[in-house]
């Protein structure tokens, strides 16, 4: 019998759900601190809603092409949303459990108290009602909402409100709760807290007067983000399915979040306001939003509540390098986050604009950081007669509006700006200095797998190299010609870029291996990414494990790919590894007979990354950082604390050490392989 799609390939959304899932198991774990806890819940539902905003949002779109389309590209959104929100209620579930039954019991045990507004004391009704009335009340805006035929409400995207309900069921009252403006939790004295939820919970009697009060339930709407078909789908298909799309309102809503104890007739015409159906539904707990806990305040400070917070380790060359040109030109440099700072990065960018040689920047922004070194040093080098490109991501999903901003003050200050194409995105982490050097100029740069972004440095484990080599530069620099509109197709040798030509190098590279092991030679393919989804790319490493290739890949994110299939993927093994930091780089290691080749960059094995987006990809080149980011990677491969294993039957089982193996946790060991290496 033929296989199917189904059984060749997983759906990317439904086993999205498995990687959260993973979120959620540390959130579970009890051998990690509390507050370590504490921010895998902010994780989880941060994540679970930006995956409605998205995920859920296109499969509603998708309900609304023309069947025969649909039927073209196999979809079925029905069917997949009802699984996915099968699986969310289960997971939702469990959440509610970790939360109550484990969360809040041990914040008790360390003397936490969270107190809600039934349980006041008078000395806390007093301090509520002050707090209420200086800090909270001008931004609070009670309103009525009539039940008619045609009434309707709106509620902003992803803001907490309260839902009161009254003894005159023609009425209800929506409160909303300014979180976002004050800030989620108040701290009364002693160690005890409160949401900012039941100090507004404790005034709404007297918000609504001359009403009788039946009823208060916290409610969450989620509306869809600005949707990227063209990211999943291609060509023609992707113009028809445009075009069968009938005009919509941006930000459609696609849940609502409720507290499961509203009464089902209050449930029903608060669904009519919104104009939602069923399957938008979703019953919660007392609380949304739990995205907020990122900010949970610990009234103790005991360091026992969290994770060990690492020192970042010094470069045992650019730390006390005073010319970071130098250093470069001498031998290639790496760096790798959260483990080393990112003020290497920004050292760079700040001897650039100062140095009287370099005459040109140019570099690539996918999330601009707000007010930042690496920003100021860009205007600091327009002030002092360089020239500044900066390709500028506009539609880089939720920090649109903050890259538009900033490419502003660039263009203002004399830069010359480029934002992205229509259908096109740029993810590449790319970075070039032209500096003039004996009457020639000399260019120097930086590739990474992670943004240019201070923040998110100090939290997401990526890769990066410094480099002066020629034939590397010389590319990178054909690829900002391609961004400034220049060249229309960059000529390479040495690096991949997308969508010109990574597809083509990294099937040629697994057909390599297929070869070899049809031979009888050595043939493995070891990678790491953010997530596996292509199905080309997935039908090629198929293939390679049919021939008899080793293939043992890291994926943190989702998979479409189903490993461990007898006939069909059974030299093929996954883990993923879920930690204090998130997992990030992409490392891409091939036997090739013996001489191996290894590359990193920012492109994952995803049709939008070696297809629709500008992208990346290196080869190590310096036998030392080959060496290195092999190390680290093998570090990784035998995690037996932090990785689970993606079996076919998507359990998420940890990685069990043996009797006689010591603990690994990698990211704590490469922690030390680092600390070995560059402090000795």
């Amino acid at each position: 019998m033929l296989a199917t799609n189904e059984t060749r390939f997983r759906h990317r959304d439904l086993n999205w759900l498995s990687f959260n899932e993973r979120v959620l198991q540390e959130a579970e774990d009890k051998k990690n601190p509390l507050y370590e806890r504490i921010k895998f819940l902010a994780i989880f539902s941060s994540n679970l809603d930006e995956y409605f905003r998205v995920r859920i949002s296109q499969l509603r779109q998708l309900k609304r092409v023309e069947k025969s389309i649909r039927k073209k590209l196999a979809l079925r959104p029905n069917k997949i949303t009802k699984e996915i929100l099968e699986s969310i209620k289960l997971q939702q579930d469990k959440f509610g459990e970790i939360y109550y039954e484990g969360i809040i019991p041990e914040l008790a045990q360390n003397g936490i108290q969270l107190i809600d507004c039934e349980h006041f004391s008078a000395k806390q009704k007093k301090y509520a009602a002050n707090y209420y009335r200086e800090n909270v009340k001008e931004l609070v805006e009670p309103r009525i909402a009539v039940f008619a035929e045609n009434a309707d409400l709106f509620l902003e995207n992803n803001q907490l409100y309260f839902a009161v309900s009254f003894e005159d069921e023609r009425y209800l009252g929506i409160v909303n709760i300014p979180s976002a403006a004050i800030g989620r939790f108040v701290p009364f004295e002693k160690e005890e807290i409160t949401f900012l939820d039941e100090i507004i919970r404790n005034e709404i009697p007297d918000m609504f007067p001359g009403k009788k009060i039946t009823g208060v339930y916290e409610i969450k709407l989620s509306r869809d983000a600005e949707l990227y078909i063209d990211d999943e789908f291609d060509g023609i298909l992707a113009e028809k399915i445009y075009a069968s799309l009938a005009q919509r309102t941006d930000g459609q809503p696609t849940r609502l979040l409720y507290d499961a104890s509203m009464p089902a007739e209050i449930q029903h015409k608060l669904r009519k306001l919104l104009k939602l159906g069923k399957i938008d539904m979703m019953p919660g707990g007392r609380y949304h939003n739990f995205s907020d806990f990122f900010a949970f305040p610990d009234p103790t400070n005991n360091p026992k509540l969290h994770s060990p917070n690492l020192k970042p380790l010094t470069h045992k060359t650019l730390e006390t390098a005073t010319d970071y040109f130098k250093v470069i030109s001498k031998e290639d440099q790496s760096v790798h986050f959260p483990y080393m700072s990112f003020d290497y990065v920004e050292r760079f960018l700040e001897q650039a604009a100062k140095d009287p040689a370099v005459e040109k920047i140019k570099i690539s922004l996918y999330r601009v950081a707000d007010e930042s070194r690496l920003t100021s040093s860009l205007l600091q080098a327009l002030s002092n007669g360089k020239k500044v490109t900066v390709f500028v991501e506009a539609k880089a999903r939720f920090d649109e509006e903050n890259n538009i901003v900033w490419g502003r003050k660039f263009e203002e200050k004399g830069a010359k700006v480029i934002y992205s194409y229509p259908k096109i995105k740029v993810h590449s982490k790319i970075l070039l200095v032209v500096r003039r050097e004996n009457d020639k100029t000399k260019n120097y740069a930086y590739i990474g797998t992670g943004n240019f972004n201070s923040k998110t440095a100090g939290i997401y484990c990526d890769h990066a190299i410094f480099t002066a080599n020629k034939d590397i530069t010389k590319e990178l620099s054909r690829v900002f010609k391609v961004l400034e509109g220049k060249l229309i197709v960059p000529r390479e040798k040495h690096l991949f870029i997308s969508p010109f030509s990574t597809r083509r190098n990294f099937t040629h590279l697994i057909m390599t291996e297929i070869e070899n092991a049809l031979a009888g030679k050595k043939a493995a393919i070891t990678a790491k990414m953010n997530s596996l989804e292509d199905p080309e790319m997935i039908e090629w490493l198929y293939k390679a494990s049919n021939a008899g290739v080793k293939i043992r890949l890291l994926v943190r994110g989702f998979t479409s790919l189903i490993p461990g299939v007898k006939g069909m993927s059974e030299n093929i093994y996954i883990t993923s590894i879920v930690d204090q930091f998130l997992e990030h780089g992409r490392i891409y290691v091939f036997e090739n007979g013996g001489d191996e080749k290894i590359y990193f960059g920012s492109a994952d094995w995803m049709t939008r990354n070696l297809d629709r987006r500008i992208e990346v990809i290196a080869p190590i080149y310096n036998e030392e950082i080959a060496q290195e980011f092999k190390d680290i990677l093998n570090i990784q491969l035998n995690d037996n604390v932090k990785a689970r294993i993606q079996d076919k039957e998507e359990t998420n089982t940890y990685v069990k050490k043996s009797s006689n193996e010591k603990p690994l946790r990698s990211q704590f060991a490469i922690y030390d392989y680092l600390k070995e290496k560059h402090e000795a």
